[in-house]
């Protein structure tokens, strides 16, 4: 069976794609045939080719699988705002089956499917459901990315309490440092990992550029289960 996972932040603005394209290439090292998949996308530009997301052509790059941009993108919206409101604004409502039919086309492609999320754990893609809806319904397993700043602590446990109440397995989490003045690194590290659900994956340092460097070597993908070729 292919197996899914789901990459949910802190916040919004954390490294999901960041920590997202760092498994992407580990599992490309370690010749796994691997998909990313961003369901729900805000901040796009229109193109000659049509509307495009960042961050989804960054996971469409990195893919081991080659995929077409809307294997990778069902529900792009320009407006850089809450998807409910950008699906409102577009008077696009987002379709939870049509995420689902999408996962399911990249499971039958690929071995693993890496799904990131969009903004925090309980982003809201109407008024009434949030996309950890869709995730519970799925049964997603969750990695946590953790942007390394000042309140860290508190945005991660609270995430990680609220993936558990929703009966979710969160099996591992990434570090990623986006503010290199952050005092006390190694402290706030070593609380994450007595305080946290699942093995950390990896520590993501801060550097220029960072989108398109090759991040293989940064992740550990034992906690998720997957076979590393020799």
């Amino acid at each position: 069976m292919t197996k899914a996972f789901f990459i949910a932040g802190t916040d919004t603005d954390v490294g999901k794609t960041v920590a997202s394209r760092a498994i992407l290439h580990a599992a490309d090292k370690a010749n796994i045939q691997i998909a990313g998949y961003k369901p729900v996308a805000s901040g796009s530009q229109i193109t000659e080719d049509g509307i495009r997301n960042s961050d989804a052509l960054y996971l469409q790059q990195a893919s081991v699988v080659p995929l077409t941009y809307d294997e990778v993108n069902p529900y792009a919206f320009e407006a850089p705002i809450s998807p409910h409101l950008a699906s409102e604004q577009e008077n696009r409502p987002i379709d939870f089956a049509v995420l689902s039919q999408g996962l399911a086309h990249l499971k039958a492609k690929s071995e693993v499917v890496l799904v990131e999320g969009a903004g925090g754990w309980r982003v809201p893609v109407t008024h009434d459901v949030c996309l950890s809806s869709w995730v519970k319904q799925e049964q997603l397993p969750v990695v946590l990315v953790v942007g390394v700043k000042l309140g860290c602590l508190s945005h991660a446990m609270l995430t990680a309490e609220a993936i558990e109440r929703d009966g979710l397995e969160m099996v591992g989490w990434v570090a990623n440092r986006i503010n290199p003045g952050t005092e006390h690194y190694a402290e706030i590290i070593q609380m994450l990992e007595q305080k946290l659900p699942g093995k950390k994956l990896g520590e993501i340092p801060y550097m220029p550029g960072i989108k398109k460097r090759n991040l293989a070597d940064y992740i550990d993908l034992a906690p998720l289960g997957l076979t590393v070729e020799a």
